[in-house]
């Protein structure tokens, strides 16, 4: 019987690397594919996705493993899509997620062809979910390690996508992912997570929006909630919605950003009780199933990846968007973070913040 060819996107890392062990193991025809990413003109290996150390190990890996192993050039559509997002949700006044918009670009679209055009069957990656098949559809549930989980970034799939995709280390806590390389004698069984933006390179985002869109920086007003001026900001992407420390201003109580406005270059400070919200607008929602809801539903609610789950309401609307209604006030809603929704371990979907 022939076996089942499978595409594992590799990057270098302890969880790629046992997701395409366990693959091996299980008999499956497996190939390594690694993406060569954007990085800043002057600092072309430090994109950490696909630094030269990262290439390194992944071939090693493979060469471990006894697998093909190939690199594709993505550069270009890397730059054009991820980091021009980036760049345009800060010209609005957003604090975007590209890991997002990787996800549904670049890795799930422009990776997933070159592994069709390979003649693979499936991809596979080494995200931290699990996948299932219920009424002829495929669903994602959450991992089994919650603190690894990483559905929040894969509510982008829908159905189509999902037909090819394979989540090995879904199943497993990170300690036993680990000690599975161990037992393969993979090298980066004892590799360090990055935690951190790609194309960043560890380095403060601020920094980069210097160098590669200055206009994004322009000086405006600092107001309160009443629209008082109380002093001015020096770009609105230097800030972060609930930041306190560093807003330059003088008040008998503690100020925290508020919101952000594009439209008049507004930087917008509360003190703590006025920080919270009840309900946000998401927009470009994705249903996994393929079907938005045709009535309101209650759920968990996430609305950045590493804020805690709030029970909420969400009501459909027109035109790809939802109201979130949320139980009790959430604080940190930002625009350009993604809402994602969840009831017991299914994650259902998700969008755009607005």
């Amino acid at each position: 019987m022939e076996k089942k060819k499978v595409v594992v996107a590799m990057s270098g890392g302890v969880d790629s690397s046992v997701a395409a062990a366990l693959l091996k193991e299980q008999g499956y025809d497996v190939t390594g594919m690694m993406l060569r990413l954007w990085s800043e003109p002057g600092k072309e290996n430090s994109n950490r996705c696909c630094t030269p150390d990262s290439m390194a190990q992944a071939r090693r890996v493979a060469g471990i493993l006894d697998i093909p192993f190939y690199v594709v050039d993505a550069k270009d559509v890397f730059r054009e899509t991820v980091v021009q997002y980036f760049l345009d949700g800060y010209a609005k006044g957003e604090t975007p997620n590209p890991c997002l918009i990787c996800n549904r670009q670049i890795r799930w679209t422009f990776l997933l062809n070159q592994a069709l055009a390979l003649g693979a069957e499936y991809m596979a990656t080494g995200h931290y979910v699990r996948i299932r098949e219920e009424g002829g559809k495929k669903v994602l549930l959450r991992a089994v390690d919650p603190l690894k989980d990483q559905s929040y970034v894969l509510y982008v799939l829908n159905q189509e996508k999902l037909k090819y995709a394979m989540f090995p280390i879904g199943d497993y806590p990170k300690t036993e992912i680990r000690a599975i390389a161990e037992r393969f004698g993979l090298p980066t069984a004892s590799r360090k997570d990055s935690q951190d933006l790609c194309f960043l390179a560890g380095e403060d985002y601020r920094n980069f929006l210097k160098r590669n869109a200055p206009q994004i920086l322009n000086a405006g007003e600092i107001q309160t909630v009443d629209g008082e001026v109380i002093g001015e900001h020096n770009g609105l992407a230097n800030y972060t919605i609930g930041q306190r420390k560093g807003l330059g201003v003088a008040s008998a109580l503690p100020l925290y950003v508020i919101r952000k406005d594009a439209s008049s270059n507004t930087l917008i400070v509360g003190t703590q009780e006025q920080m919270g919200v009840t309900e946000v607008i998401a927009r470009d929602v994705n249903w996994t199933s393929g079907q938005a809801p045709t009535q309101a539903f209650d759920a968990q609610v996430k609305i950045r990846y590493t804020a805690r789950e709030a029970s909420a309401r969400v009501t459909p609307l027109e035109g790809e968007r939802v109201k979130v209604q949320f139980e009790a006030p959430v604080r940190d809603a930002t625009a350009g973070q993604a809402a994602v929704f969840f009831v017991g371990e299914k994650m259902l979907g998700g969008g755009i913040i607005e």
